[in-house]
């Protein structure tokens, strides 16, 4: 078919661009740099060995420095383990299976390691991610056979706008008080759904929550097994916990981002650990290195009897394994068999242990970001698709344009709203804003329909406060710097930081320094971040609060939220050129991170030549909330 033809081969666009953008970075970077980006560990120390499955090594690593840098490396990326003496030759590739903290396994394509791993230097590069574009790739071939099969491939039929989702309303109302009026109409559209439901879930109105009963809905009406996934670790991750406080059997696929003892305990590696044959298991793999570790004593030069001894060394420690391997599946069958959640990324859904399972019901979470084709990776093992998100927020990454613009930049949670109406629930009260801070977001956005709860609706820092406020810079002459490709306005970040002392020291009135509100300083541009984080280190009115004081891009704040965000919009130019700011759904995101003050700052000038931005400071007019930079005590 057409559609799917049409997917792989924008999928084979963005996977070429990402591989050359990649291979770039890592040909044109020292190990330092590596590091500092993420996509290195150095130095690491080797702590432990151990055989596979497959025969092959795991080494136990950790990194001896520099721990407290964000990383990239994940269970079940490729890595690959190198010696800087000479890291063009000596380097050996795997894959990690394991990622916690500090430490990390990688299974290594050889039975034993290589003899410059004894001379010190090492450390970890990330490869590039072939297996999920591979397995994405192979998802959507699985797709174009499903459509050829008429039960089989009906959800794929419905998807793409062949056939229409169907609904049985005659199934019995399900209902929990902890749900409000929406949140129990998307509920019990997902139990009415045969094929397909939509919960469409904007900033601080429950998503989660609404998923969870949801899920736990679907397993009390007889649901023995469902797959929840997303494209993020993060969101994975919050899932898991909140389906297992619910007394649910939740089996987390993977490692988890987060390392908490709570999460780790949901994974299949604890489960297998925890298991009571897992003790016989240490034991025999025990014996098989003890084996090996004799065979390797022998010398490359023995003769024909030491030939034979360690042949038959070799020989025990494979048939010792065997046994392993055959007791380690009889604990993932077993453990599988129990669970009623399956918990994994979109590409962690063809994990091996899982990769042959199939479910009555496959969950997105985080839809509106994740990209079509991986989408489609957990989407062919089940008969039933919810889908939850916002497409109004932020899209997923892309780094092709020519991808991007031939239609990759759509979700098919954006495609599958527009085809069919029918299937999607607004949830439409949020517990998040003020209802002056949500309005433009749910005028522009959500057709008006959003509403605030009675206990956020007027919620404000103190009573003379006022929740929302845009200041107009035009005229101050604050003018953007470019350098290249970035952009920044140390101008702008000078005022919203004397802006922000002079409301933190009215603030210091009613509240005490350890129960000061959060605070939360962004931007859309990264060399502006870098300016105000340095900005705020001398600010001396701030120093007493900074650690109520978070200043990030906004991209890093979706799916969080504090009391005050100001934003920094940093274009200022006469040419009235605002770049990426075009992209609206990146402002819906900033704007509404905030619970009782929202401070928007920017050249009018400048931005009012988009209709979004147009209308915001008209909005902002029309309720008392626009101020210009002029009108403050200090001036410009």
């Amino acid at each position: 078919m057409d559609y799917f033809k049409q997917l792989q081969q924008l999928l084979l666009t963005e996977w070429e661009e990402d591989k050359k953008s990649w291979m770039e970075l890592m040909r044109s970077s020292s190990v330092a740099e590596r590091r500092a980006n993420g996509v290195a560990w150095y130095p690491i120390a080797i702590r432990g060995t151990e055989l596979n499955r497959a025969e092959y090594l795991t080494v136990e690593v950790e990194r001896t420095t520099h721990t407290d840098i964000a990383h990239q490396l994940r269970f079940g990326v490729s890595a690959m383990l190198f010696s800087n003496h000479d890291p063009h030759n000596d380097h050996i590739e795997g894959t990690v299976t394991y990622c916690s903290g500090s430490r990390l396994k990688l299974s290594l394509r050889t039975d034993e390691l290589p003899e410059w791993a004894e001379n010190g230097k090492l450390g970890i590069d990330l490869l590039f991610d072939d297996n999920s574009y591979s397995e994405a790739q192979s998802a959507l071939k699985r797709a174009t056979e499903l459509l050829e099969q008429r039960e089989e491939g009906r959800l794929v039929s419905v998807l793409t706008g062949a056939a229409a989702p169907e609904f049985d309303t005659t199934i019995p109302h399900w209902q929990s008080s902890r749900l409000n009026d929406s949140q129990q109409q998307a509920v019990n559209r997902i139990l009415q759904a045969q094929d397909l439901a939509i919960v469409h879930g904007p900033p601080g109105t429950g998503k989660t929550t609404t998923l969870v009963q949801a899920i736990q809905a679907l397993i009390e009406r007889g649901e023995k097994q469902i797959l929840v996934t997303a494209p993020g670790n993060a969101a994975v991750d919050m899932l898991s916990a909140r389906l297992a406080a619910e007394g649910l059997n939740v089996v987390r696929v993977g490692n988890p981002a987060r390392v908490s003892e709570e999460l780790m305990s949901l994974t299949l590696d604890s489960r297998i650990a925890t298991h009571s044959t897992a003790k016989e298991i240490k034991r025999l793999k025990k014996q098989a290195g003890e084996f090996r570790d004799m065979a390797h004593k022998y010398k490359r030069n023995f003769g024909k009897a030491e030939r034979e001894q360690r042949k038959a060394l070799f020989t025990e420690a494979a048939k010792i394994m065997k046994d392993v391997e055959r007791m380690e599946q009889y604990i993932v069958n077993d453990v599988l068999q129990h669970a009623q959640v399956i918990t994994a990324t979109l590409v962690g859904a063809t994990h091996y242990t899982v990769r042959h399972l199939r479910y009555s019901t496959v969950v997105i979470d985080e839809a509106g970001q994740a990209l079509e084709p991986a989408s489609w990776i957990p989407i062919v093992k089940g008969r039933r698709l919810i889908l939850a998100g916002d497409h109004c927020q932020l899209p997923p990454t892309i780094k092709s344009d020519a991808a991007a613009r031939g239609g990759l930049s759509t979700t098919l949670m954006e495609k599958c709203i527009a085809l069919h109406p029918q299937a999607v629930t607004l949830l439409e009260e949020q517990y998040r804003m003020h209802e002056a801070i949500m309005g433009y977001s749910s005028r522009t956005f959500y057709d008006d329909r959003l509403r605030a709860h009675h206990t956020v609706a007027g919620h404000l820092l103190h009573n003379a406060d006022v929740p929302f406020v845009f200041i107009d810079t035009a005229g101050c002459g604050y003018d953007e710097k470019m350098e290249g490709t970035r952009i920044s306005n140390p101008d702008e970040a000078v005022f919203l930081f004397r802006h922000l002392a002079a409301l933190v020291s009215d603030l210091m009135q009613h509240y005490a320094a350890d129960g000061f509100p959060s605070v939360a300083v962004i931007s859309p541009y990264r060399e502006q971040l870098y300016v105000m984080q340095e900005q705020l280190q001398h600010v001396p009115e701030l120093q007493e609060v900074s650690g109520s004081i978070a200043v990030n891009t906004i991209d890093s704040f979706q799916g969080q939220e504090r009391d005050v965000v100001y934003i920094s919009m940093t274009r200022s130019n006469t040419d009235n050129i605002i770049g990426f700011l075009s992209d609206i759904r990146r402002m819906n995101v900033a704007m509404t991170r905030a619970r009782k003050k929202l401070v928007i700052i920017g050249d009018s000038a400048t931005l009012s030549v988009h209709p979004f931005y147009a209308g915001l400071i008209s909005w902002a007019e029309e309720h008392n909330a626009y101020k210009s930079a002029w009108e403050e005590s200090w001036m410009c």
